[in-house]
């Protein structure tokens, strides 16, 4: 039991890694004495229990934010948010627990191999947390290594294939222990020989369009944003912070949900069809003459014309007369933020969405590039869309730059940092400078080299007055996508395969003539 007590301590400290802490090598020193602690597991109950509790710790920590959401909901308690971080923590440690099970079967008896089945198994099993039961991909290992060198080899390897570079990296301690000195030099010098080549190969930075920008960020915060009679005070500012300098051309964002009331619906009262074309002209009107309006909003859908049956969470694009051009619907929907599962079920006992209203949202149809007049193809990804690698982006038409509107006035002071790290890291392995803009921060221009161009900080009204980033040539990643990460985790079993039969062949006695 002390061992899983052990596990469960460091995977909390192995979380300082992430935004907003950074502590990396903490993160990678963390990997290493769970290495170590399966190493010496004695059995493989023993190994996946280590590794469980490993989770459990990592995933309480880092994902504490999601306590914050609950205080926003009068229909469910605070101390239940600590609850569900828990319980969620609970499941996501299931990944880790088989990667460190993996790693005791296959890996037995040489700490290389179990190094490169433990990378691997760390591959696959975090691609599978992003993708099963809708997928949470939040905080993958790798993006811990944004502020190094080694980033340079998402656009080669993706997200998941750099966080298996750090799970090496993190393996490099167990074979210095165990006196491995040659495997220890070889795979550093691999690693190493790798980055180089990645920093070396890189495109040069691809500098600044003719497109000008404002990013508003109005910091209004949850507690105010749907509060009856708030409207007029979130639209005035809005208004204020839009405001233009002269009459030249800008493209204006603004966050996810910004405005409040559905900029289209489908119920067919002309009172209500009336009230939303005077929102969008009000909207249209706080544009200069040139200007073009990327915002979120919602819209009620009908399937009767008579009731609201659903909503859609989406971007629209608006130009100075409140016409609309454009609209994307999100596609990744958050469970139990925007739709609750098992809805008759799950409300019978109590329980509802933490965003207010009853109605669920329609699921979009995923990454798409839309045209728009004098701006060019632009791909959207709402709010937490954007930490999903390798579905970013439409593979057949592929947009020049990313907006990504969020509203992380929800997650306290961790999950903002956190969200805009992995948003750069899209941007490191696609080649694309992404926009951002959320009511309370952490509003953002990011480069196509991932690079934090210009910000404003949490809880702060302001604007980002900037000139859009030029994208890079398509990476080998926005080729080839996840196959890439996968192949990297087939590579790194075939090794360890081949070290497993050549000990093997080394072991038997020769065969008597």
């Amino acid at each position: 039991m002390k061992h899983n007590l052990l596990a469960l301590l460091i995977g909390a400290l192995a979380a300082c890694g992430f935004a907003p802490l950074g502590m990396w090598p903490v993160t990678l020193a963390g990997f290493a004495m769970l290495l170590g602690l399966i190493a010496e597991a004695p059995r493989l109950r023993s190994a996946l229990a280590r590794g469980w509790f490993f989770g459990v710790g990592h995933f309480t920590v880092g994902l504490n934010w999601i306590a914050t959401a609950f205080t926003f909901q009068a229909a469910m308690p605070p101390w239940l948010g600590w609850i569900a971080v828990f319980l969620l923590s609970l499941y996501l440690a299931v990944y880790p627990a088989a990667a460190a099970g993996l790693a005791w079967r296959y890996g037995r008896g040489d700490p290389l191999r179990r190094v490169l089945v433990f990378a691997a198994a760390w591959i696959v099993t975090e691609w599978l947390r992003a993708t099963m039961f809708t997928g949470f991909a939040w905080n993958p290992l790798g993006v811990s290594l944004l502020p190094t060198s080694v980033s340079w080899l998402a656009p080669w390897l993706g997200t998941y294939g750099l966080s298996g570079v750090a799970a090496l990296i993190a393996g490099l301690p167990l074979l210095l222990v165990r006196k491995a000195w040659r495997p220890a030099a070889a795979l550093a010098g691999t690693i190493a020989l790798a980055t180089l080549g990645a920093t070396l190969l890189r495109p040069p930075p691809a500098g600044h369009g003719r497109i000008a920008l404002r990013i508003v960020q109005p910091n209004i915060g949850q507690q105010d944003k749907w509060r009856e009679g708030f409207e007029a005070e979130n639209l005035a500012r809005l208004e204020r912070l839009s405001a233009g300098r002269g009459g030249a051309p800008r493209l204006l964002l603004w966050p996810e949900a910004a405005v409040t009331r559905p900029l289209q619906n489908e119920l067919r009262y002309p009172e209500l069809q009336a009230e939303a074309e005077r929102l969008r002209r009000r909207v249209g009107a706080m544009l200069g003459s040139q200007d073009l309006l990327l915002t979120g909003g919602v819209t009620w859908r009908s399937r009767d014309g008579q009731e609201i049956s659903s909503a859609t969470n989406s971007v629209f694009a608006i130009d100075p007369s409140g016409r609309i051009l454009a609209r994307y619907d999100k596609a990744h929907l958050v469970p139990y933020g925007e739709y609750l599962p098992m809805r008759p079920l799950l409300s019978s006992i109590g329980l509802s969405r933490l965003a207010p209203g009853d109605v669920d949202f329609d699921f979009g149809p995923g990454a798409q590039t839309l045209t728009l007049p004098g701006i060019g193809e632009v791909g959207f990804q709402l709010c937490y869309e954007i930490i999903f690698s390798g579905e970013v982006v439409d593979p057949e038409n592929r947009p020049a730059f990313l907006f990504n509107p969020s509203n992380d006035a929800w997650f306290g002071a961790w999950g903002p940092p956190q969200h805009l790290a992995q948003a750069r890291l899209r941007a490191l392995e696609e080649g694309l400078p992404i926009l951002r803009s959320t009511p309370t921060g952490i509003s953002a221009v990011i480069d196509a080299e991932g690079r934090l161009l210009a910000s404003l900080p949490w809880r702060t009204e302001g604007v980002i007055d900037a000139r859009l980033p030029q994208p890079k040539p398509p990476t080998l990643f926005a080729r080839a996508g996840n196959l890439l990460p996968l192949g990297f985790a087939l590579l790194l079993a075939t090794l360890a395969f081949a070290l497993f039969r050549r000990a093997r062949a080394i072991a038997e006695p020769a065969n008597p003539r």
